[in-house]
């Protein structure tokens, strides 16, 4: 009742603590000790009664049956330093206690029947003691939850001097939950930046969505040995790609083996049976001398079948089930061969489309399907061209062995042309590379002017056909079907460039830096983006609108 004599609500009773019960296998060694010479010295599961800020309610004691004299004189000890901690003591029989699989099925043994009451109990599995076998069970079973329990750390006392009574030592609680951790998530964090960043060559690519799928390719190439679809465009870099997957996964031992590579498109026939599977002398005619063939080559490693769509039936029934039992037949043999490798395969084609018309097998693109990642041609990532440009420059320059660079001049007008709408880029970015190489050849002193970047830009334009023909998508998508039709084709083409520039810019301001740099310099006055936003204004079109939106349309 209150101070007027009301009777008050009455508050809820704090729920008492979980009882704390701790799991471990005895020390036969460090635990041992029948004389008064024991108490003199550090024994770890002992020690666990002795820590007065760790309160045990139950210690489940797990020891073989030759140890039990052992076990009871520990039990009998732990009640001495902590009376109100109950011991049970589990005997167990392992004819080998380094075999693992033994060990390992003991304990599971011990788990699977133990009523483990999380409502009411808190559990701390210890890790000190028994064999180094032992140890690593107990951790794989906590690591599972077969043992819902954190871990329990002992260790002696670090100094002792003579005569010192200090033989309680240290214990640490470990949590397996490793995100818990700053300085282990903070690791984990920039080793997968790294792992990144390999990927992407070093490149600091600016497509959203080119950057996600990277991110989670790196998280698979690290976590999974299951096979890797790469589709796309020829030209979109699956074949970089999947050298540089190789490179990390044995960067961080996750292959021993080496990178196996093969253009399915090149093969028909035997040759493909031969060049897949090996082949024994006499198999055919040609095949004068035996052959162990690609998927015995890459045992331990990475194959990467590029343009895996131009297999036959027949390449692709062996190859299936080489992928899921390891186990393929070389022609002319009856001999099975074994090979341990992780598939990554490589389509410009649809797949789904393939099976359709019977030119692909269902049942491994199922299997192969597990991990697919769409490249995006390079027409669809224009805010990566500029990155890709520096990339291929510093690349030139390693690679003749003198610096390459452009300058300002030349470096502005071969963007303004490359990250316009009108340019398709058929060939992605193989056709960027050979415009650098053709650029830097023809460069004096490897300085590239705006002399070469106007004659190449000549050729790219002759060779990919009119910019009509081409498409001008981004003016279609903003305008509509119908006013973009009423467009003059001069001013449809001089609008698919500047939306092109605006796409991949951060801000007006950027867009009309690009767009009128020759002009700059001749005005006293540079309010570029007021500038750009009238233009675009004339075809109702808002700047802000479409400033940053590439990939949007």
């Amino acid at each position: 009742m209150d101070s007027t004599g009301s009777p008050t609500e009455r508050e809820p009773s704090a729920r008492p603590p979980k009882r704390r019960v701790i799991i471990g296998l005895l020390g036969s060694t460090l635990d041992s000790g029948v004389s008064e010479d024991r108490w003199s010295r550090w024994r770890p599961t002992v020690s666990i009664g002795q820590h007065e800020e760790l309160l045990v309610d139950r210690l489940e004691i797990l020891h073989e049956q030759r140890h039990t004299r052992i076990a009871r004189l520990v039990a009998d000890d732990l009640h001495t330093v902590s009376p109100e901690t109950e011991v049970r003591l589990h005997a167990t029989e392992t004819a080998d206690p380094w075999d693992f699989e033994e060990v390992f099925a003991t304990l599971l043994d011990f788990c699977s029947s133990y009523p483990f009451d999380l409502d009411e109990e808190e559990y701390l599995v210890h890790i000190t003691t028994g064999t180094h076998v032992a140890q690593i069970c107990l951790f794989l079973l906590a690591e599972s939850r077969h043992l819902p329990a954190r871990l329990l750390q002992t260790s002696p006392p670090a100094r002792r001097g003579k005569g010192s009574k200090d033989i309680i030592g240290t214990y640490h609680v470990i949590d397996l939950d490793l995100s818990r951790y700053d300085r282990l998530a903070m690791r984990f964090a920039e080793e997968q930046r790294e792992g990144l960043d390999f990927l992407k060559a070093g490149i600091a690519t600016r497509n959203e969505t080119f950057n996600r799928r990277m991110e989670e390719l790196e998280r698979v190439a690290i976590a999974s040995t299951a096979p890797i679809l790469l589709a796309g465009p020829t030209g979109a870099g699956k074949t970089q790609l999947a050298r540089r997957i190789y490179d990390l996964k044995k960067q961080r031992g996750e292959v021993v083996g080496p990178f196996v590579e093969l253009n399915c498109a090149t093969l028909r026939g035997d040759a493909a049976m031969s060049a897949l599977f090996g082949h024994r002398r006499g198999a055919f005619t040609g095949a004068i001398a035996d052959r162990p063939g690609l998927l015995r080559a890459a045992d331990g490693g990475i194959l990467f079948l590029d343009e895996i769509g131009e297999l036959g039936l027949d390449e692709q029934a062996m190859l299936l089930r080489a992928i899921e039992e390891r186990r393929f037949l070389p022609v002319g043999s009856d001999k099975e061969e074994h090979s341990e490798f992780q598939l990554i395969a490589g389509s410009n084609r649809d797949l789904r489309k393939r099976v359709r018309e019977g030119g692909f097998r269902e049942d491994l693109l199922a299997r192969i399907d597990l991990w697919t990642f769409e490249l995006p041609g390079l027409a669809d990532r224009r805010e990566d061209i500029e990155p890709n440009l520096d990339f291929e420059l510093e690349m030139r320059t390693r690679r003749t062995g003198r610096k390459v660079t452009m300058n300002r001049e030349a470096r502005d007008r071969f963007l303004r042309f490359a990250m316009a709408g009108t340019s398709s880029w058929p060939g992605n970015f193989r056709d960027l590379n050979a415009a650098i190489v053709r650029m830097s050849t023809l460069a004096t002193g490897g300085r590239i002017r705006k002399e070469e970047v106007d004659e190449e830009l000549s050729r790219l334009e002759r060779q990919w056909g009119p910019a009509g023909e081409r498409g001008a998508d981004a003016v279609t998508e903003i305008l509509g079907p119908s006013a973009a039709a009423k467009l003059d084709r001069f001013d449809r083409i001089q609008l698919e460039d500047v939306l092109g520039v605006c796409r991949m810019s951060r801000s007006l301001s950027e867009a009309g830096r690009i767009l009128f740099a020759e002009s700059q310099s001749r005005r006293s006055s540079r309010n570029d983006s007021d500038r750009l936003r009238k233009y675009l204004s004339r075809f109702g079109i808002d700047g802000g609108a479409v400033v940053g939106r590439s990939g949007s349309y």
